[in-house]
């Protein structure tokens, strides 16, 4: 008998614990429907040090998002898998991106 509620305890704690990271989604930029989610880190600074120049870099910088980042619509839902001061790494867990792992602004998320 205690081995069954000890049983049944550890299944709740795991639960609980498999589902904690899954209350966040993605916050779309005002006017746009989608946000940026970039392979790494230091992808996402690279392009934002080229937008942050201006001219001919900056546009190179906000083409060259294109091609780097992917786009996942905003309120899609997914698990923070770390963090540092310019952002997030995340992992979609739902929709047609579910499993894509990549790094969004700190704005991208709620």
């Amino acid at each position: 008998m205690r081995t069954k509620v000890i049983i049944i305890c550890a299944v709740i704690i795991g639960a609980a614990l498999a589902f904690a990271g899954c209350g966040h989604k993605l916050v779309a930029p005002a006017g746009q429907h989608s946000v940026a989610v970039y392979p790494s880190e230091d992808a996402f600074m690279k392009m934002a040090e080229l937008k942050d120049q201006g001219g001919v870099a900056g546009m190179i910088g906000d083409l060259g998002q294109n091609f780097v980042a992917r786009k996942v619509d905003g309120g899609t839902s997914v698990r923070i898998v770390g963090s540092s001061e310019h952002g997030y790494l995340i992992e979609v867990v739902e929709g047609p991106d579910k499993g894509l792992k990549g790094f969004v602004a700190k704005d991208g998320v709620d």
